[in-house]
């Protein structure tokens, strides 16, 4: 019984968190409170403190729950390619349906609470950095997987084409949520830089 209490109370704050992780999308990160989040829950505020007792406490658990989400539904389906050139291309291109296929109705969790909270200090910026270092990372390894599997050219500037791949990213979100744009200049922006590099660019399609 106490199992089921405590599966039940997971799901419970899974499902509260993912109405979290949607609000800031739209209000951002600082504008996400207890109040809010009750309004929009339809619920008490103070059911929701037996989970987080403060504003920090929930964004830091937003911050946590929209991580395990950007891993589910772009990370994951990326590693599922082959490992090297192909990956890459895949974690790009899954980032970019992510955007296109609304998933959060503001766009991004993360791209608006990086510029939200880019010039603040404290724990929440701290953690917003440390997300965004691992994603870069993350994409800084895919290349270094695709150098070693020899299908991207020895010279790639793993550093500066990490950061050419988020940057076109960011650009495709802004310009899809302020232009109606799609994605497919920053895909193809991508692809191309990717053919260019590749040592054989038949892994990779055409258009």
């Amino acid at each position: 019984m106490t199992d089921g209490r405590l599966a039940r109370g997971e799901r419970t704050r899974a499902a509260v968190l993912d109405v979290a992780v949607a609000l800031a999308s739209e209000v951002g990160l600082d504008g996400l409170t207890l109040g809010q989040l009750a309004e929009r829950l339809d619920m008490t505020k103070s059911g929701l403190f037996a989970h987080w007792r403060s504003k920090e406490e929930l964004q830091l658990a937003a911050i946590e729950h929209a991580r395990s989400q950007w891993t589910a539904y772009i990370v994951s389906p990326a590693l599922a390619e082959p490992r090297g050139i192909r990956r890459l291309f895949a974690l790009h291109t899954s980032r970019l349906a992510f955007y296109t296929e609304r998933v959060l109705p503001g766009g991004c969790f993360f791209a608006n609470a990086k510029f939200e909270y880019i010039g603040r200090s404290g724990v929440v910026q701290d953690r917003l950095a440390e997300v965004h270092g691992e994603w870069m990372t993350l994409i800084e390894r895919l290349i270094g997987e695709a150098i070693e599997n020899q299908e991207l050219s020895s010279g790639t500037p793993q550093k500066d084409l990490a950061f050419e791949i988020d940057a076109a990213g960011t650009a495709a979100l802004l310009n899809f949520r302020l232009l109606g744009s799609d994605s497919s200049i920053a895909r193809r922006v991508i692809l191309t830089r990717l053919r260019a590099l590749a040592t054989d660019p038949g892994l990779l399609p055409t258009e």
